[in-house]
């Protein structure tokens, strides 16, 4: 069957087009992604703003016409942090739906977390062991840990690369003060999952996702995506120790200019290389692996894996 998945993020709204069916591989046959920032359109009432909600509704209409042109058999549409806390989001959800007649369905952190987390064992095999993933995203961060396909821990914290850059950072680049301000609060914010994680013991393999991993192990040295998803990525702490001190004294428009930053993102680097590097020094890891695949394949993995054959349009959200 040809699915689509609609992604509403804090940055992006992705569309996202596969051919997949029960047991096989998702082939990816389209792609299209739109820079919405919705997280920067909550206003001081913390509510998704008019402006906000109008791009999101004429955003969805689109991607919901595109899905049909490519005959997609079915879409498959979720929202994470952005759209979750704003105070508004019942009447924003149910604003979609009257206009464009999707059903946007929002994930809680610990959904995000365990999608995530069965996209990752499913790229990696039972071979991988128990697993820990990390996963930076706008608004927040998704740890999940455990040996089978649901984890057997999750969490979700409120230490989103565009929102500390946006709650902690008043300068670009960002004064040595704030650095060192922010990395201290992220220390104090995972104390606790730290400490629960080291308990567990070393797990057999790391696993990173998402676009900010993905662009710091660029800066220090993985391949670029033009060699494909299948070759080995790795971000080591001593090399974004490095990093930091590179990058954190660079203005967002600079590190736009560097390969493998979108300019929709350089802005918020900084503040996800420090919540990365914090993760990596408190669970003591010395190297971590990149994922190609992480939330939206999960989605695709878990609507797959209920499909017996009958019509079937609802993603189930629990393992």
């Amino acid at each position: 069957m040809r699915l689509a998945v609609l992604d509403v993020g804090s940055n992006t709204v992705h569309l996202l087009v596969v051919d997949a069916h029960r047991g096989a591989h998702p082939t990816p046959m389209s792609s299209e992604k739109t820079v919405l920032r919705l997280a920067e359109k909550i206003n001081s009432a913390g509510n998704l703003s008019k402006a906000g909600a109008d791009e999101l509704v004429s955003t969805i209409a689109t991607a919901r016409a595109s899905a049909a042109e490519l005959g997609c058999e079915d879409l498959l549409s979720f929202a994470t942090s952005a759209v979750r806390e704003a105070n508004n989001s019942a009447k924003v959800l149910e604003r979609v739906r009257e206009e464009t007649g999707v059903e946007l369905r929002v994930l809680t952190g610990e959904d995000e977390a365990r999608l995530t987390f069965l996209a990752v064992r499913r790229w990696l095999g039972w071979s991988a062991g128990q697993l820990l993933v990390l996963d930076i995203g706008g608004g927040s961060l998704e740890i999940a840990s455990g040996i089978d396909e649901a984890p057997e821990s999750e969490w979700s914290l409120p230490l989103g690369a565009g929102r500390l850059t946006r709650t902690k950072f008043s300068h670009d680049p960002p004064k040595r003060a704030e650095v060192n301000e922010l990395r201290d609060w992220v220390d104090e914010q995972l104390h606790p999952v730290v400490k629960k994680l080291r308990k567990n013991g070393a797990p057999d393999r790391v696993v990173a996702t998402s676009k900010t991993f993905r662009s710091l192990a660029r800066l220090t040295g993985a391949a670029p995506s033009s060699e494909g998803p299948r070759v080995r990525r790795t971000l080591t702490h001593t090399g974004l120790r490095q990093l930091i001190s590179f990058i954190s004294r660079m203005s967002a428009a600079d590190l736009a200019e560097l390969e493998g930053v979108g300019a929709n993102r350089a802005h918020q680097l900084v503040a996800g290389a420090l919540v990365a590097e914090s993760a990596m020094r408190g669970l003591r890891v010395s190297e971590l692996e990149i994922c190609p695949w992480a939330l939206r394949e999960g989605v695709i993995l878990r609507r797959l894996d209920q499909t017996n054959g009958a019509e079937q349009t609802a993603i189930m959200l629990k393992p």
